[in-house]
């Protein structure tokens, strides 16, 4: 892992800071950050450094917060193109199932790859859902069958996937599945502790923290939205829960909104990933409770799930992130892509541009998204006290031609191909084209070399 804590002086950029105390742009920029923290930033004659802080002039290019994913599966960055045909069901017998023979090693070097591609598209943090300990089986809503206690991994097969997350250097919140299904509450509650406890011996500037991935939609019985508020209580961490994404089986999904509703699950340390099939009632109890939505617009598309009531969910006041979800089924890990399509899908359903706008996208996919897993304070903005995460973007190479109105301009006509950095804490690690830690070399080689243990024909 490379160390993140630089000290940089940027010059001459065109910030974007996405903060509501500053402007929407600043142009001729500066930004100090010292020992990986932004310490601050402004307009005009830079500040006076010492001799052995680095100094990047940005030539007038922009720089703008790295972006936060709010929903991913770092895990499946080798299983692109899989089920390209299918909807969610189908999708993941196929993608999920690649998994079934992986062993820690295995998972390990799959999550180090996936961490360097998001960090080589810009993103500096992500809220990751690890491979469970469970093989995945059947997942059809209310058609699993009763999962087989003797069929769990071991643990390490969980804290691999912290590992590899770590030694990437991306920032981190990691969630994991309780597997709800098998065993008593204590079991549960004993089975899922040392995954938290594997955080305190980490460094806290890169593991933010850890969260449950809630499994009420594969659970058998409402036991398991009382097993995941006992572990939110009992470590004092947030639940991010798959629900409502696909219209399959929709009926035998909403009784399970009452699961959660009734186990106390609802309030601002919840957060429901995807949420496409939403009711208005639906709606209105999760705003009621103060419980927030993941939004995986890329994906949704991908799989013909649809398109999340936006608007609605806006105007109830939830407040949602950006998710770049699977590189399995978003494929390109690419931020401006989920942007754009973000937007463009509700606007053309709603016939109105005007129905969720530019700005609101871009705040989304990063200080929203960080303010969802509840990261907003030390991520997701360019903002003094935060740390210094950004992207170097430069809107002339390709070019783009004049930035009438530069955050606009940055949403809609940039992307992976103007990317021409990305820093963790100050400190470089991607010249947007490849990453700069020789472990994300090694594992592309990895991930080629055990393809015959992720081949879904196997399973």
């Amino acid at each position: 892992m490379i160390t993140r804590a630089g000290s940089l002086l940027i010059t001459d950029a065109l910030l974007i800071p996405v903060d509501a105390d500053r402007p929407d742009y600043i142009e001729n920029g500066w930004m100090l950050i010292e020992n990986g923290v932004v310490t601050d930033l402004g307009s005009g004659p830079s500040p006076t450094v010492d001799s052995e802080v680095e100094r990047l002039d940005a030539h007038g290019r922009i720089v703008a917060p790295g972006f936060v994913s709010s929903h991913s599966h770092l895990f499946t960055s080798g299983l692109r193109g899989l089920a390209s045909d299918d909807t969610l069901y189908g999708w993941a017998s196929a993608s999920m199932g690649a998994t079934r023979n992986a062993a820690p090693d295995d998972i390990y070097w799959a999550t180090v790859h996936g961490a360097f591609d998001f960090l080589n598209a810009g993103v500096t943090t992500a809220f990751n859902f690890t491979d469970s300990r469970e093989p995945w089986s059947d997942m059809i809503d209310g058609k699993r069958s009763q999962p087989n206690p003797a069929s769990l991994r071991p643990v390490e097969y969980i804290l691999r996937q912290i590992d590899a997350q770590y030694d990437a250097g991306i920032r981190f919140v990691n969630a994991t599945r309780p597997d709800s299904d098998i065993g008593t509450a204590d079991e549960v509650l004993e089975r899922f502790r040392p995954t938290v406890e594997y955080f305190d011996g980490l460094d806290r500037r890169i593991a933010l923290g850890a969260a449950v991935m809630g499994g009420v939609q594969w659970a058998g019985t409402s036991d398991a939205a009382h097993h995941e508020v006992t572990l939110m209580r009992e470590f004092g961490i947030i639940n991010q829960a798959h629900f409502l994404e696909t219209a399959e089986a929709l009926d035998h999904q909403l009784t399970k909104f009452a699961w959660y509703d009734d186990a106390g699950a609802l309030g601002p340390d919840f957060i429901f990933g995807h949420f496409v099939q939403a009711t208005d009632a639906v709606i209105q109890r999760t705003a009621q409770a103060g419980a927030r939505m993941s939004w995986q617009a890329t994906a949704n598309g991908r799989l013909g799930s649809g398109v999340a009531p936006i608007p609605e969910i806006l105007r109830a006041g939830i407040e949602v992130g950006l998710g770049l979800d699977d590189q399995a089924c978003s494929d390109l890990a690419d931020p401006w892509q989920n942007m754009r399509i973000a937007a463009y899908s509700v606007r053309a359903e709603r016939h109105d541009p005007r129905a969720l706008k530019i700005r609101r996208v871009l705040e989304m996919q990063t200080l929203g998204a960080a303010r969802i897993i509840g990261v907003d304070d030390r991520v997701g903005s360019l903002t003094p006290g935060k740390f210094g995460d950004f992207v170097l973007v430069d809107p002339t190479a390709p070019d783009i031609g004049p930035l009438w109105n530069p955050v606009d301009a940055y949403v809609l006509a940039c992307s992976l191909r103007n990317l021409r950095g990305v820093y963790v804490g100050g400190v470089q690690v991607s010249d947007g084209m490849q990453c700069c830690d020789p472990l994300a070399r090694k594992a592309s080689a990895e991930i080629r070399a055990r393809q015959h243990v992720f081949d879904p024909a196997r399973s």
